[in-house]
């Protein structure tokens, strides 16, 4: 019985870095407000003038980016009406939008090492049922922990675009 050849490394430049899954995800989420909103969401505001009191975001800015999350499914629009007023509009979280949560968190564990205030970080997230600071760490599907970049080998994948040979060097 032969062996398969084992596959030929992963160079980077050998792929087309257009069909990206990182760049698509940040068509939809990296401008200036999504990341905001999203975290307001999760902290539980789910009406218009509540996002716009705590973001301080214009109107027409804060509509036009409400839209987009809703357009994108990281958001839906649930109608209420308090007594004696009209109907309007909420914001609540998909199960699309709640798995961007990991990447907030990372990103707030980020700041809070790098780029926070000299007074300490204005939130802390603990797990409400044993009070521990919770923290986003690489794992794999056999249930290795807290993974650095040094244990991540990368390889293309079905969706990688090879491209022709002849790059200059």
């Amino acid at each position: 019985m032969t062996k398969n050849p084992a596959p030929a490394p992963w160079n980077r430049l050998d792929y087309s870095a257009e069909n990206c899954s990182l760049l698509h995800a940040l068509e939809i989420v990296g401008d200036k407000w999504a990341i905001p909103i999203l975290r307001e969401a999760f902290f539980g505001l789910r009406r218009f003038s509540d996002f716009q009191h705590s973001l301080g975001c214009a109107r027409n800015l804060l509509s036009t980016r409400l839209s987009n999350l809703v357009a994108e499914g990281l958001l839906e629009i649930q109608s209420y009406q308090v007594p004696g007023q009209r109907k309007r509009n909420e914001y609540r979280i998909t199960e699309k939008g709640r798995e961007l949560l990991p990447v907030l968190i990372a990103l707030l564990q980020w700041g809070d090492r790098w780029a926070v205030d000299p007074a300490g970080p204005p939130v802390l997230l603990k797990h409400r049922n044993c009070d521990g600071k919770l923290h986003v760490a690489i794992t794999c599907e056999h249930g290795h922990t807290d993974l650095k970049a040094k244990d991540i080998e990368i390889s293309a994948g079905p969706g990688a675009i090879r491209i022709a040979s002849g790059r200059v060097a």
